[in-house]
C-alpha cells in the first residue's frame, strides 16, 4: 500500500521547498495530498501563491479537510511543511498546529525546512529533546529561553534525521531532504534509484 503524505502550503511558500518534495515523493510512489491552509476556492480552484508569485493548485483546503475529520493521524503517514514568508501563516493556524501535534503524538514522520522547523514546530513543543537543523540563524529562536521546545539541539548538517522528524536548511538541500524523506518512508534502495535517476551528485 502507498504511503500517505500531506503537503501543507500557505500563501508565500517557498516555492523549491515544496515542489521539490511533491515532484519527488511522486516519482517514489508516494500518495501526496497538497492541503491549502488558511485560503478558500475561487471558481471551484484552491490556488496557493508562493514566494516568487508561482501558483500551485491544491488538492484540499486543510480547513475542509479537518472540518471532514480527514485529518486522523491513523490515515497519513506523513505531512511536509515547505519554508518562506508562508510559514507564519502555518504558524498561526489552529488546524495545521492540531494536525501537527496529533501526527508527532502518533509517531508519523514530521518532515520540515527552512524557517518551518524554527517559527512551526518550536513553538508547538515539536523539537523539544530533538536533533535539528533549519535556515542559519534561526535556531537562536529555538534556543531562547523562553522557547517552548526546551533539549532542542541544532546541527549544521544539511538534513537531519532525529526519530520520526526529517529537518533540512532551505532551498538548496531540498533534494536531499526529499531523498531523505523517500528513505525513511519507503526504503533506501527507493532513494537511491532517484538520486541516480535525476543526477544527484551523492545519495542521500
Amino acid at each position: 500500500m502507498a504511503k500517505k503524505v500531506i503537503v501543507l502550503l500557505a500563501e508565500g511558500f517557498e516555492e523549491v521547498e515544496a515542489i521539490t518534495p511533491i515532484d519527488y515523493l511522486r516519482r517514489a510512489g508516494i500518495e501526496l495530498t497538497v492541503a491549502a491552509v488558511g485560503l478558500k476556492a475561487k471558481a471551484g480552484v484552491l490556488v496557493v501563491a508562493g514566494s516568487h508569485n508561482i501558483p500551485v493548485i491544491a488538492d484540499a483546503a486543510l480547513e475542509t479537510m479537518a472540518k471532514e475529520k480527514k485529518l486522523a493521524p491513523s490515515a497519513w503517514d506523513g505531512v511536509v511543511v515547505p519554508g518562506g514568508p508562508g510559514v507564519d501563516r502555518l504558524a498561526a493556524s489552529k488546524e495545521t498546529g492540531a494536525f501537527l501535534t496529533e501526527m508527532a503524538k502518533a509517531g508519523k514522520w514530521i518532515c520540515a525546512i527552512c524557517a518551518a522547523p524554527a517559527k512551526v514546530l518550536s513553538p508547538l513543543g515539536l523539537l523539544a529533546g530533538k536533533k535539528f537543523t533549519c535556515y542559519p540563524g534561526l535556531e537562536d529562536k529555538v534556543a531562547a529561553a523562553d522557547s517552548a521546545s526546551p533539549g532542542a539541539k541544532w546541527k549544521k548538517d544539511r538534513v537531519v534525521v532525529d526519530g520520526s522528524l526529517i529537518t533540512s536548511r532551505g532551498a538548496g538541500t531540498a533534494g536531499e531532504w526529499s531523498c531523505a524523506i523517500i528513505r525513511e518512508l519507503v526504503n533506501k534502495e527507493e532513494a537511491e534509484k532517484l538520486s541516480g535517476r535525476i543526477l544527484m551528485l551523492s545519495a542521500p
